[in-house]
């Protein structure tokens, strides 16, 4: 298994290699310019200031430098947050889109399981077909309508039960305090739980009908027993494949929910790096994300192994 992940480590090292490299050159290609803007510069600080950034060198020599630097660990300045590099800026915003993420992450496992899970033991009744068309609803309903939806609902117009006010914040962070993070990590949680309870209830579907299930029914054990110790955790083994990206996603947080609700995460670093054209603040995100993908599939692949003694990783 070492063996293993560290061929997959020294592989991704290539892959990691070809995204600094498109993604580098897109940058640079997309019209416009960091330093751009409606008021001219005078040609003179334009010039000190691109001299500054390595941005008055020919392209090629430009993309070697950003590499060497890489080499070293070095992300390189902010270009419009000047007073920051690129790695205090991630420093800054990754724990609060991980905290984000986690939340918003343990809570779609956890209701994407049960629901699926409850869908499968009720094959083809009104409670399956229930659950499958909730699930397809939060599918096919993307984050960026679901979330001014449920801030008009409960932010705008506010809700009021039995003479409670449910009314929530519906932008800020406010250090993470409960009210605004609710909003935020149920519009975020919503698709995941969608996607984990079909590929749940799926899964468990085939599981209820393979051979030692029945013989643990047919040795008198409850059907919570046969559930629970035998069919769920042959059932998780989809999802597996499914958590790794997902994760890796969820985790860096969400580009549109953290612009929404104005949460400084690293997803609103990123858009609003690409839209001022900070070109090593885009790279630096990218970098980080690439990272997780690639830590978090490999974590699958060996949660995967452990869970199904069937998969072995050859030597």
């Amino acid at each position: 298994m070492l063996s293993y992940a560290i061929r997959r480590l020294l592989g991704a090292i290539p892959t990691l290699f070809i995204i600094v490299t498109v993604t580098f050159f897109m940058m640079r290609i997309a019209p416009g310019g960091p330093f751009d803007s409606q008021r001219r510069l005078p040609p003179e600080i334009e010039h000190n200031i691109e001299a500054a950034y390595d941005l008055d060198k020919p392209l090629y020599q430009q993309y070697f430098i950003y590499l060497g630097k890489l080499a070293h660990g070095d992300l390189g300045p902010s270009f419009k947050n000047k007073d920051f590099t690129v790695t205090e800026l991630i420093a800054d915003g990754l724990p609060v889109s991980a905290e984000l993420g986690a939340l918003a992450m343990s809570i779609a496992i956890v209701f994407g399981m049960a629901l699926g899970t409850f869908a499968a033991l009720n094959q083809n009744k009104f409670a399956d077909h229930g659950v499958m068309s909730v699930a397809m609803v939060g599918i096919t309903i993307p984050t960026f309508v679901m979330a001014p939806i449920l801030t008009l609902i409960f932010g705008v117009y506010g809700v009021e039960i039995f003479g409670y006010d449910l009314s929530l914040p519906v932008g800020g962070w406010n250090g993470g305090a409960l009210r605004n993070l609710i909003l935020p990590v149920a519009v975020l949680s919503l698709g995941p739980i969608a996607v984990i309870a079909r590929l749940t209830r799926g899964s468990m579907i085939e599981v209820l009908h393979s051979n030692y299930v029945r013989t643990a029914r047919a040795k008198g054990l409850s059907n919570t027993m046969v559930v629970m110790r035998h069919a769920l955790r042959a059932a998780v083994l989809p999802l597996i494949s499914y958590l790794g990206p997902a994760i890796a996603g969820i985790l860096t947080g969400s580009l549109i929910i953290e612009q929404i609700f104005g949460i400084p995460g690293i997803g609103r670093y990123f858009v609003q790096g690409a839209l001022n054209r900070d070109y090593t603040l885009v790279m630096g995100v990218l970098i980080y994300y690439a990272t997780f993908v690639i830590l978090l599939n490999l974590l699958a692949d060996i949660l995967y192994a452990a869970l199904d003694p069937r998969v072995r990783y050859a030597k």
